[in-house]
């Protein structure tokens, strides 16, 4: 094939195609001559993406060449072939590399003991297992045709050919589902005398005798490699699982992916990747820029790592690798929160990220609403996550529903309003505790006045009331400038009709109707306008005659202060003072008692606001309690359907609010007199401890304490009860972290779970990892995941989950351990060498296994390499 090509995907393979003659042993005809019928070959290959067809005639190669020599031509590889009856009156299909000559096929035929092509329907005379042995020899492939019917090794019960390691493919008419269940069973291997070692690759390959016939799904399968060959399609039923699907088997998955990479400028400069859909793995010797170039992808994400020391390496890295040349990275996104659209980030050294759509244009997206879930880990940040509550419990984050994410911002909103209250509540308190001493005050200046002898004295009853009369007009006063506070909020209110204007409606379907209420707010708004004004106008006229009459009667306020203080020279002298001395004290107590009076009746009016400010604040603890109730049986589903999916492997508990320790931080804060943190040890064990329950209990008394079942001793229960009212507040609305928990299976023969907190630093990543597989519509990056691990998990666990997971979700893995993208049958595997100045990933350093040069080299770097190699012949035969 003409293009070179980097990563393995899928090509649609028919492998019994037919020439034009074949119908006629059908005793049909198509009406084509054999240049029409080739040519409409070519023609519905192209209309059906077929890439790859095998010819196989009964025991005749004649046509062949005319076929081959067009389709080569225009790009759709034939493996050239042949069908065979055994002596078991079995049905095969023989196949050879694409280059094969019509003679070589002869002399095959001959070697498999059909010689004459015109008797090509008769059978040959070896057995199948024999013809199987004899065409592998050959270097040819066979798959067992229409096993499932009369000429088939399953209808004829032939359970020894079936189980026989060389025969490595099997044709069904259609669905496996649609399967007999006899047969269902033996594909499945589950039935006992047709159990095999390693899986059979199921094909469809319908015969096909009239072009027309290659666009039924069942004339074709899909068969993974990176550059369609012979060799590479063999490789392929080595791991069928992997590599071989039928048309049936393709369903639509909706994930984001990142198509390419490309880096100018630093360590990595010109570094260009086309990336695969699935499981992507960079190999490298060490220091060959494996880290860097995750890193960069981070750096481009603008995602930062979790750990502080990561942060430290993630800045090293970039700085060192681009920031001396200013370097520039580059990605192409297919993101999946965005319905499917592309995107391209690119971001310069010290410079932001910017975000372009499709066409080009700078978005106003950023990188999170592109890739909202992507997950990247450096080296070592699992093990951070494995050894902090927080960090686990937000990995866990995207396995809980929306609705849960909205019960945690609820309960934001209400915690912010319980401390809103707190500080309503505060002030209403030392409000009325003011207005309280004022009045306390009342009865001594009150007896303190009837101390003062009457004669004399006469003229300065009329005090209070003038006292009074100033404190009405300052009301008055208040109430005008509450007024014209609602005018300008009034004002402020009129609607802007802009937002209906014709350059907004110009290209709307509707936008006549629009116009008419557009028309209809307008004359609203003019209405209103003018009534705005009216009432502006009124009050600005009734504040200036308010504003006369006020100075009017404030003046003679103070005219009949004067004459009063000029009265105070006629009083006698009293006790060493004089009259006017006595005067101005007497003047000034009634000012004073008359200044108090009115607080008695506003203490009730105060009373009455606390007593709504407090029971706004049961209402919301109320509200809270419920809440967080709703938040824990969602809390407590979402765990139970996550441990189903985890079943056999990992275990996960969290106890909604169970971490209690931001109880004792708050209380060791109160500093509370002679109370350490080792009298609060109670608070780590206490069962059925929440803050509004330890509040409650606080202000029942120091009794209630003692009798509860949290062991508070005498002495910090006395403590307890001293705490200030304003911390009872904060201590009631404080808001408690879940407790995660997380028990990983330790034992491969049956369930044995063991806590996060008592596993080694291994066990906790391989837990970790576990969690981080599970699906997720955007991909996971990671940088050799297999740090910590053993190479027995990893080829277990961690390859038959990345396996199972890979077709729904993009995976980029920076590895030096050979069980990833060898068991894991990598799509892509590129790898990086690198100078003092530089590393390079040219297009033929990229691949997958079946690429024999990338092969070689993965065999050569990776850790175990050849030992996974040779581990992968036993499994699966590879050569």
């Amino acid at each position: 094939m003409s293009e070179a090509y980097t990563v393995a995907k899928f090509w649609k393979c028919a492998l019994q195609v037919n020439p034009y003659d074949y119908i006629g042993y059908r005793g049909k005809s198509h009406g084509l001559t054999e240049k029409e019928y080739n040519q409409k070959l070519l023609e519905i290959c192209k209309e059906q993406d077929i890439k790859i067809i095998g010819i196989a005639d009964h025991g005749n190669v004649k046509a062949i060449d005319p076929i081959r020599t067009l389709l080569n031509r225009n790009d759709v590889l034939v493996f050239p072939g042949f069908e065979i009856a055994t002596t078991e009156k079995a049905h095969f299909v023989c196949l050879f590399p694409e280059s094969t000559p019509t003679e070589q096929l002869t002399r095959y035929l001959g070697n498999l003991d059909l010689t004459d092509p015109d008797e090509c329907v008769r059978p040959s005379k070896l057995s199948a297992e024999e013809l199987i042995r004899r065409v592998d020899k050959l270097e040819g492939f066979t798959y067992a045709a229409h096993a499932t019917l009369d000429s088939g090794l399953l209808k004829q019960k032939l359970n020894h050919i079936w189980r026989l390691p060389l025969l490595r493919a099997a044709q069904i008419p259609g669905k496996v589902d649609d399967l007999p269940q006899n047969f269902l069973n033996i594909i499945r291997n589950m039935e006992s005398e047709y159990i095999r070692t390693h899986p059979i690759g199921i094909i469809n390959s319908k015969d096909v005798a009239v072009p027309e016939d290659l666009k039924d799904p069942s004339a074709s399968c899909l068969i993974k490699m990176t550059t369609p060959s012979f060799q590479a399609f063999k490789m392929a039923f080595l791991d069928s699982e992997s590599r071989v699907r039928l048309n049936y088997d393709v369903r639509e998955r909706y994930y984001s992916t990142i198509n390419s990479i490309s880096i100018s400028g630093g360590f990595l400069d010109g570094l260009s990747i086309e990336l695969s859909e699935h499981l992507n793995t960079v190999i490298g010797g060490r220091g060959t820029g494996k880290s860097t170039l995750l890193e960069c992808i981070r750096y481009a994400l603008d995602k930062a790592p979790v750990g502080k020391e990561a942060r430290r390496k993630h800045e090293d890295i970039i700085k060192t690798n681009l920031g001396l040349e200013k370097g520039r990275i580059e990605l192409k996104i297919r993101s999946s929160a965005k319905t499917g659209r592309t995107f391209i980030l690119s971001r310069r050294y010290g410079e932001p990220v910017i975000v372009k759509d499709g066409d080009g244009a700078v978005s106003r997206f950023s990188s999170g609403d592109i890739l909202p879930h992507v997950e990247l880990y450096g080296q070592n940040e699992i093990l951070e996550i494995a050894d902090n509550q927080e960090l686990l419990f937000e990995s866990l984050q995207r396995f809980l529903p929306d609705d849960f994410r909205k019960s945690t911002q609820d309960l934001a909103l209400i915690e912010k309003k319980l401390t809103d209250n707190a500080d309503k509540l505060m002030k209403a308190m030392e409000n009325t505790a003011d207005i309280q001493d004022k009045i306390a005050t009342l009865p001594k200046l009150q007896e303190e006045e009837k101390q003062y002898p009457k004669t004399g004295l006469e003229k300065l009853k009329i005090i209070p009331y003038l006292e009074r009369e100033r404190g009405l007009l300052s009301r008055a006063a208040e109430e005008y400038e509450r007024v014209s506070d609602s005018l300008e909020s009034l004002k402020e209110g009129i609607p802007d009709i802009s937002f209906l204007g014709d350059s907004v409606l110009s290209d709307l379907p509707h936008k006549e109707q629009l116009k008419s209420i557009r028309k209809h707010i307008t004359s609203y708004i003019s209405l209103l306008s003018e009534q705005v004004d009216a009432f502006d106008k009124a009050y600005h006229e009734s504040f200036s005659g308010f504003t006369t009459l006020q100075k009017a009667c404030g003046k003679d306020i103070e005219s009949n202060e004067a004459e009063i203080e000029k009265s105070f020279k006629k009083l006698p002298s009293l006790e060493g003072k004089s009259g006017k001395e006595i005067g101005i004290a007497y003047q000034n107590l009634l000012k004073r008692i008359e200044q108090i009076r009115p607080f008695e009746a506003r203490l009730k009016s105060q009373i009455k606001a606390l007593e709504v400010i407090q029971k706004e604040r049961e209402n919301l603890l109320a509200e809270l309690s419920d809440l967080r109730s709703q938040r824990s049986a969602q809390l407590t589903r979402s765990v139970k359907s996550l441990n189903k999916k985890l079943s056999g492997k990992l275990r996960v508990t969290i106890i909604p609010e169970g971490e209690t320790a931001p109880i004792k931080r708050f209380l060791l804060d109160c500093g509370l007199e002679g109370i350490g943190e080792k009298r609060l040890s109670w608070i780590d064990s206490a069962q059925g401890l929440t803050p509004i329950s330890l509040v409650k209990t606080i202000r029942e008394g120091k009794e209630s304490l003692k009798s509860q079942p949290w062991e508070v001793t005498p002495s910090v229960a006395e403590a307890l009860g001293k705490l200030d009212f304003s911390d009872l507040l904060k201590l009631e609305a404080l808001s408690l972290p879940d407790r995660v928990s997380i028990e990983l299976n330790v034992s491969h023969a049956a369930e044995a779970y063991r806590p996060i907190g008592n596993l080694s630093t291994g066990q906790k990543c391989t837990a970790i990892l576990h969690l981080l597989l599970l699906e997720n519509s955007d991909p996971l990056i990671m940088d050799q995941p297999e740090d910590n691990l053993d190479n027995a998990f990893i080829a277990e666990r961690i390859v038959t989950e990345l396996r199972a997971s890979k077709m729904q979700r993009q995976f980029i893995f920076a590895t030096h351990n050979a069980n990833i993208p060898v068991f894991g049958d990598a799509e892509w595997i590129g790898i990086l060498e690198s100078s003092s100045e530089d590393a390079t990933l040219p297009p033929e350093r990229q691949g997958s296994i079946d690429s024999p040069f990338v092969r070689d080299k993965a065999a050569e770097i990776l850790e175990g390499g050849k030992a996974a190699f040779m581990q992968r012949k036993d499994k699966y035969g590879y050569e």
